[in-house]
């Protein structure tokens, strides 16, 4: 099977607390077809870093799957609003994984990010939720 020429990933971080228990959910998909979804446990980590974590997931995964058009949905504002120039990127350890991601970007023919309401975004949450959920069952109480 040949690589997919273009695919949406819909990406969403989640944090319990600020810093707290945080997530990643991506869905990966391509026209009405889900190829994949992506849940995982960062760690205790802030919203934000949950987020741009959760884009690098799936910049990482266009590049497995050898895509070369990537369009990323998201419905975090300041990430959007970061990576697309619009603010400037003022920590420095979200910085860290700004440029990771811009560096990650660079290596498709095309990349672009698109903000979207957080109700066309529920199974990138409901992944990102789950990931947290899953590790509590797993810690002991």
């Amino acid at each position: 099977m040949s690589a997919p020429r273009e695919v949406a990933f819909y990406i969403d971080g989640s944090s319990l607390g600020n810093p707290g228990d945080a997530g990643i959910g991506v869905v990966i998909a391509q026209g009405d077809h889900t190829l994949k979804n992506i849940s995982a446990y960062i760690g205790v980590e802030t919203n934000n870093i949950a987020e741009y974590t959760a884009l690098l997931y799936a910049l990482e995964e266009a590049l497995v799957m050898k895509t070369r058009r990537v369009r990323v949905f998201t419905d975090s504002e300041l990430l959007h609003r970061q990576i697309t120039g619009h603010y400037k990127v003022k920590s420095e350890t979200i910085k860290v994984l700004f440029d990771r991601a811009m560096r990650l970007a660079a290596a498709f023919e095309a990349f672009a990010i698109e903000r979207i309401p957080r109700e066309r975004n529920k199974g990138a949450d409901k992944l990102a939720r789950l990931a947290i959920k899953n590790k509590n069952k797993q810690t002991p109480k």
